[in-house]
């Protein structure tokens, strides 16, 4: 929260910046049983140039499952 200088009450809105916003996709399991499933998180360009691939939980097959960086 903050004051302005009548004695005014407003807050800041919490926004997620859409320009570093990434979404990872899983890839799913051998059958193809949860591919699809959407993660989204925030990444720096300047030092991670690769593409992420991460290990994150997949709640339609209750397993961890591989997760690719997508467009």
């Amino acid at each position: 929260m903050h004051v302005d200088s009548n004695g005014q009450f407003w807050y800041y809105r919490a926004t997620m910046s859409q320009d570093k916003l990434i979404r990872l996709v899983s890839v799913g399991d051998k059958k193809g049983v949860g591919k699809g499933h959407v993660y989204f998180t925030r990444k720096n360009k300047k030092q991670h140039t690769d593409k992420f691939e991460f290990k994150k939980y997949n709640p339609i097959t209750r397993k961890h499952e591989t997760y690719k960086e997508k467009k």
